[in-house]
């Protein structure tokens, strides 16, 4: 699976040029904290989702970076909890991952078979 065949690459692009935009918006005071962990989060997921493209050891890597999407899951919450996101916001973004999450575990799903 590679950046054009998979269109897990394009959803977590489009969705880190929303947030980029949505964590623009915070409080100086949670740009240091709350919008920090959320890019880095989304940065790293979508990292180890290139590093997956490219390894021989595809299938510990998409475990790693399911386990990036549960950490970007609990901070978007947090930003709800907060009131850091209005509600169309939170559920935009929480639809953004459920289909993201969907796409990796499909993808965990054909390597878990095929046994790479």
């Amino acid at each position: 699976m590679s950046e054009k065949q998979s269109p897990i690459f394009s959803k977590t692009y489009d969705f880190i040029l929303w947030l980029l935009n949505h964590t623009e918006t915070f409080p100086k005071s949670e740009r240091f904290r709350m919008a920090r962990r959320l890019e880095d989060s989304a940065f790293h997921f979508y990292e180890l989702l290139i590093e997956t493209a490219h390894s021989e050891h595809k299938h510990h890597n998409l475990i790693k970076a399911d386990m990036e999407l549960d950490k970007l899951r609990l901070y978007i919450r947090m930003c709800n909890s907060r009131g850091l996101t209005k509600p169309n916001q939170y559920h935009y973004a929480a639809e953004c991952i459920i289909e993201i999450g969907k796409l990796l575990g499909g993808w965990i799903k054909s390597v878990s078979v095929s046994g790479v």
